[in-house]
């Protein structure tokens, strides 16, 4: 074949792209050539490593092609981080309105979540990605949901007459089960994602984790100690929940 197209180009192609197209000087009768005309040397190895590496088993097509700026990321972060914060403020402002006085215990016991979270994290020398933030929005909502959880048992014990530092015994001992099993099952989906996951869900798995962790120390425990100081006080009758 080379030889009756000798002067002729002959075209390399690879997952139906044109790589070069060098003319034909002579006929190549064993098999082997040489490619001569290139502008750099860089350039004739990425060409020999591309001949090395042969078509791709499957085609490769664009489906979507985009031109970002390099501080795209630190934006996202930016946004990520105001999210963060006007939400904080907002479930603070809203647990301080509909539990009053527990809506302190509460809130004071969320900053301690999301700062504890934070340190692990520093700790761990991890960094804080956007699916980072993700996880650490979730953990605030399952840190709030613990708490309005126990708020509402203390609520029914002392609909039933029970004094309040009776009602907050009570009210922590039938939330206990509903809040260990919801966490557990978080942190289960979590080891999952963090064993399975890319780069970015691992990120999202290891916050999550340990904010579930946490979340369940500070509602669990952070919470109830202050409820039984404040109720050790002598001639408590009331309970501001």
């Amino acid at each position: 074949v080379t030889g009756a197209n000798v002067g002729q180009r002959i075209a390399i192609v690879l997952d139906k792209k044109v790589h070069m197209a060098p003319s034909i000087r002579e006929k190549i009768p064993s098999g082997k050539t040489q490619i001569e005309g290139f502008a750099s040397m860089n350039e004739a190895k990425d060409l020999a490593i591309i001949l090395r590496a042969g078509a791709l088993p499957a085609p490769v097509k664009i489906i979507e092609e985009r031109i970002v700026g390099p501080s795209l990321g630190a934006d996202s972060i930016a946004q990520g981080t105001q999210a963060i914060i006007f939400g904080l403020a907002l479930v603070l402002v809203f647990m301080l309105v509909y539990y009053k006085m527990a809506g302190i215990v509460a809130d004071f016991a969320l900053i301690w979540n999301i700062l504890l979270v934070l340190a692990v994290l520093a700790s761990l020398q991890a960094t804080l990605t956007l699916p980072g933030i993700a996880g650490l929005i979730l953990t605030v909502g399952m840190s709030i949901d613990a708490n309005v959880i126990i708020f509402e048992r203390i609520r029914e014990e002392l609909r039933k007459g029970k004094t309040p530092k009776a009602a907050i015994d009570a009210g922590y001992d039938r939330a206990l089960t509903t809040i260990i099993d919801a966490n557990v099952t978080t942190l289960i989906a979590s080891l999952v994602l963090y064993q399975f996951g890319t780069g970015p869900i691992k990120g999202f798995a290891t916050v999550l984790f340990w904010g579930i962790l946490i979340s369940m120390f500070t509602a669990l425990f952070i919470t109830r100690t202050i409820f039984n100081a404040y109720t050790s006080r002598k001639g408590l009758s009331t309970l501001s929940i």
